[in-house]
């Protein structure tokens, strides 16, 4: 893919004598905006989606770019090869892609390996790392709990905060986790056992732009009752609606999820609904078609304390940190 080889190219740079130190003085903002969410000091309010950054390659690479944090994974307890490719679509009318990944990683194993040497190499890092976690594509839902706890475990000592993918569109069965009573099964299990830890770690959830007014009702009430960390809003999106590119491509690509413009509002909207139903109880991530710093100020607006872009990221490269960030430090004092 096109964006591996860019990053590979930045991996290169970072590998000669001061070429981090050059990358950053480029590409990293003038103008910080520290915030602090749960618990937590984020240097820099823009983030990296999941999906980006899988297996926790690119770290320094990516902390040269200016992201405040980045999110690896989604992170399985078995390996996966995901879906079949060709599994990732441009539709540059719309600023959008769509996506089948399928979980593809190398594995809770591999990944805590590779952070724990990453750790140890960068131990002065200021980048918020978080461990967006799912379950093997062969495990049943009801056992999809084990899934979950098996690589918090393993992450644990290694990621700043944990979310709960249970919203991707590309796992047969995942969407169905985000009922009430399965919500409440995975996360009465991770927060047993992280309250077990030495130092307890945020984890959230992460939840479809699709998800009906009910069910989005359910959501606030199950995380004010269990006291949930956070709330990612959104992830990628099954809807193919109001789209400039024409049906006979759409229909072509077939299944995916739907990131980028298409799903800007749809976000911002319900982020703004959560945060208006909690009285902004329950701190939020606004993700879902950031480009500029105004998209990102609207997130901010309607409740969201930290964003995430990735789609944008794709189209509009690596000065995408530096010009949100130089936005939000011009309109938020």
């Amino acid at each position: 893919m096109v964006h591996y080889f860019s990053m590979n190219c930045l991996r290169l740079c970072c590998s000669i004598p001061f070429g981090k130190s050059i990358l950053a003085t480029v590409f990293k903002p003038v103008k910080i905006n520290p915030v602090q969410f749960c618990g937590l000091n984020f240097y820099n309010p823009v983030g990296l989606g999941a999906g980006f950054d899988k297996n926790a390659r690119y770290l320094s690479e990516l902390e040269a770019l200016g992201f405040g944090f980045v999110e690896i994974g989604t992170v399985t307890p078995l390996p996966q090869e995901g879906n079949d490719k060709p599994r990732l679509f441009r539709l540059p009318q719309d600023k959008a892609l769509i996506n089948r990944m399928g979980f593809n990683n190398d594995g809770m194993e591999k990944i805590a390996l590779r952070l724990k040497e990453w750790r140890k190499k960068n131990p002065q890092t200021g980048l918020i790392i978080g461990g967006n976690i799912g379950k093997n594509k062969k495990t049943p839902n009801e056992e999809a709990w084990k899934d979950y706890e098996k690589c918090f475990l393993a992450l644990y000592a290694h990621a700043d905060y944990f979310v709960v993918n249970v919203s991707s569109p590309n796992t047969p069965g995942l969407r169905a986790l985000q009922d009430k009573d399965s919500l409440k099964k995975i996360f009465t299990v991770l927060h047993t056992r992280n309250n077990e830890m030495p130092v307890r770690k945020p984890i959230l959830l992460k939840i479809a732009p699709d998800l009906e007014r009910e069910q989005v009702d359910d959501v606030i009430s199950l995380a004010l009752e269990i006291k949930l960390d956070g709330l990612i809003v959104s992830n990628t999106s099954i809807s193919r609606e109001n789209l400039n590119t024409p049906l006979n491509e759409i229909n072509s690509i077939g299944a995916g999820g739907l990131s980028g413009k298409p799903i800007t509002q749809k976000s911002t909207q319900m982020i703004g609904y959560i945060y208006k139903a909690t009285n902004g109880q329950v701190p939020l991530i606004g993700s879902g078609g950031i480009f500029t710093g105004a998209d990102a100020l609207e997130k901010i607006n309607a409740g969201a304390s930290l964003v995430q872009v990735w789609t944008g990221f794709i189209y509009e490269g690596p000065m995408i940190v530096k010009r949100i960030s130089a936005y939000l430090a011009a309109w938020i004092k």
